[in-house]
């Protein structure tokens, strides 16, 4: 097994298990917190379901979810001679700093999106889409790029918000491997409860099961909740191709944290629990951002975004306790008067690290050679395989509409 400071010889191969296309979940249960939850400590595992939660976490605790909201990505358009082409929102163009700016925008945006049979929109042709409710949207097309296009979406009610158009015009992104079409069901159950900012294009499937009473349950349990913001992409479900993860490119997503939130997860730093595998990605994130402003505290907010590579090559002998970390963090950007703290990650998490930041991670169950099971297999080492070898012996249902797990950290 590679380690932390060489992932880059990781092979994939090693992250391969048989996955039954009727262990994958097409819809959600009828109950959210109905679903099972398989809890992993110290080499045992035990099932429960989520609705056990509260009795599962110690009081003191802090759960932090990821707030992010899933919009309405897939839009059909038609071409002027009638064919259908589908597009799908990815992200914002650079030309905005965020994706909130983008989403705010009125009358026109630029966006990146992936083409349905691109093969077919000619140079010049102008596409349409029509709502029911009389919103008119066309796409034109900017500039192509690898396997990606920049298009220029334009709509006829100028008062109206990208973010707006969007619930309009487009239909929920479910997931590629729940091959069914999306109905109006999953508008709802693809979305968490708590879901708030809008950006994202995949949900944070973790927090799906939790429900407003089982989270009123874990407060009056003294478990607290914080929110952090990470806008989830489509590469979240980009296979690793590559025989090792040298040849693999991370996919970046916007973060977004307040410095209230910030403070509040370094005065818990020896309590945090997150809620899917985007909060453990942002939280470790901030922690090696804070490791960063500690040392280069002059550092530009790109200079503190963190690369695929860099914790590994620059930064893993230079840690810094979790509080020391986000205190200078928090001390970067009082010396910038930011409230709030905006940027992109590409943070790779693989066997071999260790988490900064967390005791213990709520997530589903991943598919086979993916970065989400690399990041697995880094909370609770070679047990993953024991923990998923339960999970399938014992009838959990896989993947974003399946059931999850509590996996507490390997000591």
């Amino acid at each position: 097994m590679a380690t932390a400071e060489n992932p880059r010889s990781i092979r994939i191969e090693a992250f391969r298990y048989h996955l039954p296309e009727e262990r994958i979940a097409l819809y959600p249960l009828a109950e959210r917190d109905a679903s099972k939850l398989l809890v992993y400590q110290a080499g045992n595992i035990s099932a429960y379901t989520y609705r056990e939660l509260p009795e599962l976490i110690p009081s003191g605790y802090t759960l932090v979810f990821n707030n992010t909201k899933v919009v309405q990505a897939r839009l059909a358009f038609r071409k002027p001679t009638g064919g259908a082409l589908e597009l799908f929102c990815l992200e914002p163009d650079k030309r905005y700093p965020d994706i909130t700016t983008a989403m705010l925008q009125k009358g026109d945006v630029f966006w990146v999106c992936l083409v349905g049979g691109a093969a077919k929109w000619k140079d010049g042709q102008v596409l349409e889409l029509e709502s029911e409710s009389g919103l008119k949207l066309e796409a034109r097309l900017a500039e192509k790029r690898s396997g990606e296009y920049l298009i220029r979406f334009t709509w006829n009610q100028p008062t109206l918000s990208f973010a707006e158009v969007l619930h309009l015009a487009g239909k929920v992104p479910i997931p590629p491997y729940i091959k069914r079409a999306a109905d109006s069901t999953d508008e709802q159950r693809y979305q968490t409860v708590y879901a708030e900012a809008e950006g994202s294009v995949a949900a944070p499937t973790a927090g799906l099961h939790f429900t407003q009473s089982l989270l009123n349950h874990l407060t009056e349990k003294n478990i607290r909740k914080e929110m952090v913001t990470l806008h989830v992409g489509a590469g979240t479900f980009q296979p690793v191709k590559s025989d090792t993860m040298q040849g693999h490119d991370m996919h970046a997503e916007y973060i977004d944290v307040s410095r209230d939130s910030i403070k509040n997860l370094q005065q818990q730093a020896d309590h945090l629990i997150a809620v899917g595998t985007t909060s453990l990605r942002t939280l470790e994130t901030l922690y090696w951002m804070g490791v960063k402003a500690h040392y280069l505290p002059q550092a530009s907010i790109g200079e503190l975004s963190i690369n695929q590579w860099e914790v590994y090559d620059e930064w893993m002998h230079k840690s810094l306790p979790a509080t020391v970390a986000l205190q200078s963090l928090l001390t970067w950007m009082d010396n910038r008067q930011l409230d709030c703290l905006i940027c992109k990650t590409q943070i790779l998490i693989t066997p071999g690290y260790t988490m900064r930041m967390i005791r213990g991670l709520i997530t589903n169950f991943h598919q086979p050679q993916s970065t989400l099971l690399l990041l697995i297999a880094a909370v609770v080492g070679e047990d993953w395989k024991k923990i998923y070898q339960y999970a399938l012996d014992h009838e959990f249902r896989f993947l974003s509409y399946g059931d999850g797990s509590l996996l507490w950290c390997k000591q």
